[in-house]
């Protein structure tokens, strides 16, 4: 931390961060709509192929200042859809190898180009694929008599237009995104809503190429609208969402290749903040993989853990009523010894999973140490436990009901099929089943449904 505070400069890095961030967000907005139409390297190959316009744009314009390299890349940004489209239906070729085809193909000429214009070209093959964002403060402008990097007002302006364009249109890319037959039926235009996410692309593009280079630029379209996917279902908090993590790679990124190498204790400290913010943002995907709250491999195993867990509850609850049933009236002791358990439901599969859900009804007041005989083991349904058990006993008949009338299931394979089902919970499926109890009163056994 001593050498972050020690190297780090407002002027200089902030600016650095302040950039990489700009063009974070404006691919994540494009980048969002991409990802939902499982499009994400169309953008990848857009940000390649748009270089034989940005040299086009160059060597007809002579600088970098001005909009003939944004032309230029716009006009290559539509071919690469255009061609890839026509290789398609022409030529029958999958989109994959078309989109193949097409990137590099454009991608080599646009270095050819590069190449070819020798020393009358201000553009540098390496510095197109990696960037050169740590010089990019250097090189500056005046704005209202400040002086700003060169590339912040561009990027600023494509990220305005960027954001207002997606605003006016976002119904029609709504549409267009999700189901592109409705958009056609309705009147709308699906295949105008691609060539505009095109521009949008190509003109995130070749404001961000020279500053973090075409590697950053494909990974800044693609893993923070990953990552957000993950996070939520909806299209504009994913949108917002994407932005955001777009802005910390950019700020992980770039404190990453401050220190991370004395960390290492490498011997160069010479780390491109293009990379470092690549391999971020990647591992910001990794993070949201593993703790997303909706699709997070964490939280998936701890809802299926949840899940196993109250299926072992209420198969024990389900034994110890079914326990008492059978010995009532006969003077016989209702406890269970956990010992005598097996077969019982898939709850119970397990002694482990057994005695922790053992362990949760007694905590929950479900269940009652059974006195007679004095043992850890032994257990019995308390009132509460009762009650519940009443309740899922019900919901296992009134399946055993629907099931041997609209299924026509044997009755040999009522109760094992009912035992799988009594779990779900789901208030309209519980209705139905509900509906049933007018049918009759006994389930296709002659055992008595409880009431509810």
């Amino acid at each position: 931390m001593t050498m972050f505070v020690s190297d780090w400069q407002w002027g200089y890095d902030g600016w650095i961060v302040v950039i990489t961030a700009l063009v974070a967000m404006t691919c994540a907005i494009p980048g969002s709509f991409l990802l939902v139409r499982r499009q994400s390297m169309l953008g990848d190959a857009v940000s390649h192929a748009v270089l034989p316009g940005i040299a086009i744009g160059f060597l007809v314009s002579g600088t970098r200042d001005g909009g003939w390299m944004l032309a230029g890349a716009i006009v290559a940004g539509l071919a690469t859809a255009m061609l890839t489209q026509v290789l398609r239906r022409v030529g029958g070729v999958d989109r994959g190898a078309a989109l193949g085809v097409v990137f590099t193909t454009l991608f080599a000429l646009g270095l050819v180009l590069i190449v070819q214009a020798g020393d009358s070209v201000d553009l540098d093959p390496s510095c197109v694929l990696y960037g050169q964002v740590e010089l990019a403060p250097l090189d500056v402008v005046v704005v209202r008599g400040i002086e700003v990097p060169r590339a912040v007002p561009w990027l600023l302006g494509v990220l305005a237009v960027t954001f207002l364009s997606v605003q006016v249109l976002w119904k029609e890319l709504l549409v267009a995104s999700f189901d592109p037959a409705t958009a056609a039926a309705q009147g709308g235009r699906p295949n105008l809503m691609q060539q505009v996410l095109m521009v949008l692309v190509a003109a995130g593009c070749v404001v961000a190429f020279e500053a973090v280079g075409s590697i950053l630029v494909v990974s800044l379209l693609v893993a923070p609208a990953a990552a957000a996917r993950l996070v939520t279902n909806r299209l504009r908090p994913m949108m917002f969402i994407a932005m955001s993590i777009g802005v910390v790679a950019a700020v992980g990124g770039h404190l990453s290749a401050l220190t991370v190498p004395g960390w290492l204790a490498l011997e160069t400290t010479d780390v491109s903040t293009s990379g470092s913010t690549a391999v971020f943002a990647t591992l910001l995907v990794i993070l949201a993989v593993l703790a997303s709250p909706q699709q997070g491999l964490l939280f998936g195993t701890f809802r299926r853990l949840a899940l196993r867990f109250r299926i072992a509850e209420e198969d024990l609850l389900g034994v110890l009523y079914r326990r008492e049933v059978e010995s009532r009236g006969l003077g016989q002791p209702t406890g269970v010894h956990l010992s005598e358990l097996g077969g019982g439901g898939p709850g119970l599969a397990f002694r482990g999973m057994m005695r922790l859900a053992a362990i949760r009804l007694r905590w929950a007041g479900y269940v009652t140490p059974f006195r007679l005989i004095p043992h850890p083991d032994q257990i019995k349904l308390t009132e509460a436990g009762r009650v519940r058990a009443t309740v899922l006993i019900r919901r296992h008949r009134l399946w055993e009901l629907y099931l041997a009338g609209a299924a026509a299931i044997p009755l040999d394979h009522l109760h094992a099929t009912a035992m799988d089902l009594e779990h779900l919970a789901q208030p309209d499926l519980l209705a139905s089943l509900e509906a049933e109890a007018a049918k009759s009163v006994h389930d296709p056994q002659g055992r008595e449904i409880p009431r509810g």
